[in-house]
């Protein structure tokens, strides 16, 4: 029987197996599980019925409904779609490649940029000042930055502490830095609606968390009740981080 089994049947094998795992993880991650795993199933039966007992009549209504599979998935999971190919065009690879041949003067400007952010949220947790800082890496947010007011200036501790302080007509949003400047504030996110989300953690956390659902950004909330400082990352929370922590975190090597 396995005879003919090959070097490209297992690596065959493998990118699907490889790709239904990232298909689980994305669809995990933004709360579509059970819609991912209903589709799973109705492929399973539709293989049994066409291939294995093959029902014509049955079949050929299973056939009729994966004809205008791609259309429904298409619908259902636009998002996640989106997201996938953003991630699949994006310079990931690339970044591996330069990080290979680059110098070590990158990670230097990383904590430049990072360093005034990590002080921000520090000032803010003691104070209770809520905060919710969006940290764009290779998926661009560009649709998040029209949401809000446009500033591209230089990332600055007291700026970032200016706009979250409790009478900014920009508090209430989110503050939006992408390629080391900071680059809108009052940015509206996409709520999570996550089941899974403690019921104790508010619209912030839920904001970030959507976001970091439909991206690879780091998203970083100061609660304004216990002054927390917490990040949302591919789907998951990391919650009460130390200042060291939230550095290490944000300049982490992807």
């Amino acid at each position: 029987m396995f005879i003919n089994f090959g070097i490209k049947d297992f690596i065959d094998i493998f990118l699907v197996a490889l790709l239904l795992y990232y298909s689980y993880k994305l669809m995990k991650a933004s709360g579509s599980i059970k819609i991912f795993t209903g589709i799973l199933i109705f492929i399973a039966l539709w293989f049994i019925v066409t291939q294995v007992l093959e029902m014509k009549l049955l079949g050929s209504i299973f056939n009729a409904m994966m004809s205008v599979g791609v259309i429904v998935l298409v619908v259902l999971f636009q998002d996640e779609i989106r997201r996938f190919l953003q991630t699949l065009g994006s310079h990931r690879g690339v970044d591996s490649l330069v990080h290979f041949f680059s110098t070590g003067n990158k990670n230097k400007v990383i904590d430049n940029n990072i360093m005034p952010v990590v002080m921000a949220c520090l000032n803010m947790s003691k104070k209770n000042i809520g905060a919710l800082i969006v940290i764009e890496h290779t998926i661009t947010l560009d649709d998040i930055m029209k949401t809000g007011e446009l500033i591209d200036a230089n990332i600055n501790q007291l700026l970032i502490e200016n706009i979250f302080f409790k009478n900014s007509p920009l508090h209430d949003g989110a503050v939006l830095i992408s390629k080391g400047r900071i680059k809108a504030a009052g940015c509206i996110l996409p709520v999570s609606h996550k089941q899974e989300i403690p019921k104790e953690l508010g619209l912030r956390h839920r904001a970030a968390m959507g976001i970091s659902q439909v991206s690879d950004a780091h998203a970083i909330i100061v609660s304004e009740e216990t002054g927390a400082i917490s990040i949302a990352y591919h789907g998951q929370f990391y919650l009460r981080l130390s200042p060291e922590k939230l550095e290490a975190m944000l300049t982490k090597e992807e």
